[in-house]
């Protein structure tokens, strides 16, 4: 009976961790009618119902709920015990799945994993997108990226970026028809582009430094996005000024489509991180994307 409930228990648990039919099923590989066909006859066959079907989500039951923790950390185990095992092979291999913000992806993870993949094969690297702040351990990422003044405590980390600066920048043919800032207080009479944060839903205010002062500015204009790539190229557009961080305005700026101000009040912030639970320590292909990815003067 066990051994006949093993996939079906791993198909229950992908559901139950997911909150989602579509998402289970499409990371463990099969059909959602067929994975709904594994979870009806999974209750069918305990006598009680795991999970509550809604139009929008599914959750478990006070049943479910008591499968999932009571299993669910054993099949952890097995996992990492599996891992394991990589220590005996010639070259590192498995999966590891991370999320990261846009920026961090475009200029940190991807120059480095592009060698990373070539020199192991074996190892694959799934990277999601993700600018809000979400829990690696609940969402079951290997690892996530953030800058430093927002890493958990309860977590190990790595550099994998030096510290960075945001610029203001705006398009030639803005400043046309505008005057400079020469402050930041003079930002509240411009049209700015506004990044939306998506954890929280606030707006990023825009913060600078004059002589260790923190200065804050809330802007307003028509656009607001939760990308900083969508906020960058309304900028090139000419919709208004924009706070990026200089690496993706820099090219731009050398072109001459950009133009930066208030460079002097523009502070360094702490750099970006990879942090993960202490469980994955162990697996030689997550220590060698590590030391790929660790940033080095």
């Amino acid at each position: 009976m066990v051994r006949d409930n093993i996939n079906d228990l791993l198909a229950f648990l992908a559901v139950a961790r997911e909150r989602s039919f579509t998402k289970a099923a499409s990371k463990i590989g099969i059909s959602q009618s067929a994975l709904s066909h594994t979870i009806r006859n999974l209750e069918k066959r305990l006598g009680v119902r795991l999970l509550t079907r809604t139009t929008r989500v599914v959750s478990p039951t006070e049943a479910g709920e008591k499968l999932l923790l009571g299993i669910g950390p054993h099949f952890d185990e097995i996992e990492i015990q599996l891992d394991a095992l990589n220590e005996l092979k010639d070259t590192p291999s498995g999966t590891i799945r991370i999320n990261a913000p846009d920026y961090a992806i475009s200029c940190v993870l991807w120059p480095k994993l592009q060698d990373f993949i070539s020199t192991y094969p074996d190892i694959k690297v799934e990277v999601m997108l993700d600018n809000g702040l979400s829990d690696i351990v609940t969402e079951r990422y290997d690892a996530g990226v953030r800058m430093g003044e927002q890493l958990a405590k309860d977590m190990i980390s790595a550099r994998i970026s030096a510290d960075f600066r945001f610029a203001v920048v705006g398009s030639v043919s803005y400043f046309e028809k505008h005057s400079q800032p020469q402050e930041p207080q003079d930002l509240i009479s411009h049209t700015c582009i506004n990044y939306r944060f998506p954890t929280s839903g606030g707006l990023y205010t825009w913060e600078f430094e004059e002589a260790g002062r923190e200065i804050k500015i809330r802007v307003d204009g028509q656009l607001t996005f939760n990308n900083i790539f969508y906020v960058l190229d309304a900028a090139l557009a000419g919709h208004g000024l924009a706070y990026v961080p200089e690496e993706i305005a820099q090219p731009y700026l050398e072109k001459g489509e950009l133009v930066r101000v208030l460079e002097k009040w523009s502070p360094y912030w702490d750099g970006f991180y990879l942090y993960y639970p202490n469980r994955h320590h162990s697996s030689p292909a997550f220590r060698a994307l590590t030391e790929a990815l660790r940033y080095r003067d």
